[in-house]
C-alpha cells in the first residue's frame, strides 16, 4: 500500500479541548505510525480501534505505550489531563466489553478514573441495583451505559438516576439485530428524557462527551 501525506491537526485540542486522536481502521503501518508520531509532536496521543497485529506494531515502535489489547486502544505519551472526576461504564454483557474497555482508556487519557459495572444487563435487574445506588450517592460521577441487542439498558438506569446518561450501543446480538441498528433505534426511541446517544460501537466518542462535561461545568 502507497504511503499517504498525513496532515495533523495539532491545534484541536486548543480549539476544542479534545485533541486529534488516531483511527487506526484501514490504516496501513507505516501511515499509523506516520499519524502518532505527528501528533507526538505536539502533545500527548490515543489511539483507537486497533486490530491486534496493530497493537503489536504500535507496541514495538513506541515502547512506553500504554495498551489495552481488549479495547483496541494505546495511549502514547501519558494522557492528556489529570484528576478530572469519575465515571461509571456500565454494560449489559460481558460481550459489550470490548468498547467499554475503549471507553475506560479514552476516559484514563482524559483525566477520568473510570469505574467498571460489567454484565449488569436487564435480564437480570437486580444486578444494576448497587450500581444504581453508587451513582445516586455521587451526583456528580459520569455514567456511560453500553448495550447491544434491543439496547434497553441505557433506560433502566437513566430512569433511576439524576446524571445525564451517554448511550453507546453495540454491534452484539441475535439475527436481527442489524450490526447494532437495533440498540441504536432503541436508545434514540427511549422514553426516558437525558439519554444521549452516540454512534454504534463508539465509546471513544462517549467518554469524550463526557470530559467536555466535566471540564465545562466540574461535573456531569
Amino acid at each position: 500500500m502507497a504511503s499517504e501525506p498525513v496532515h495533523a491537526d495539532h491545534q484541536r485540542g486548543k480549539r476544542n479541548g479534545i485533541p486529534e486522536a488516531v483511527l487506526a481502521i484501514n490504516k496501513s503501518d507505516e501511515n499509523l505510525v506516520k499519524a502518532v508520531t505527528k501528533l507526538l509532536e505536539h502533545h500527548s496521543v490515543i489511539v483507537t480501534k486497533l486490530t491486534e497485529a496493530q497493537v503489536r506494531h504500535i507496541k514495538s515502535e513506541f515502547k512506553e505505550a500504554i495498551m489495552n489489547t481488549q479495547g483496541g486502544t494505546a495511549i502514547i505519551g501519558g494522557p492528556w489531563d489529570h484528576d478530572v472526576g469519575r465515571c461509571t461504564i456500565v454494560t449489559a454483557g460481558t460481550s459489550d466489553i470490548p468498547i467499554a474497555e475503549e471507553a475506560a482508556s479514552t476516559l484514563e487519557y482524559f483525566g477520568i478514573e473510570p469505574v467498571r459495572a460489567y454484565d449488569k444487563g436487564v435480564a437480570g435487574l437486580h444486578r444494576s441495583t448497587s450500581i444504581v445506588e453508587m451513582l445516586n450517592a455521587d451526583p456528580g460521577m459520569g455514567v456511560i451505559v453500553i448495550a447491544g441487542m434491543e439496547g434497553a439498558l441505557p433506560s433502566h438506569i437513566a430512569t433511576q438516576v439524576k446524571q445525564p446518561v451517554i448511550a453507546v450501543p453495540t454491534s452484539v446480538g441475535y439475527g436481527s439485530n442489524f450490526e447494532g441498528l437495533s440498540a441504536l433505534l432503541g436508545m434514540l426511541n427511549s422514553c426516558v428524557p437525558g439519554i444521549s446517544v452516540v454512534n454504534i460501537d463508539n465509546g471513544f466518542g462517549a467518554a469524550c462527551a463526557v470530559y467536555r462535561a466535566m471540564k465545562t461545568y466540574g461535573s456531569v
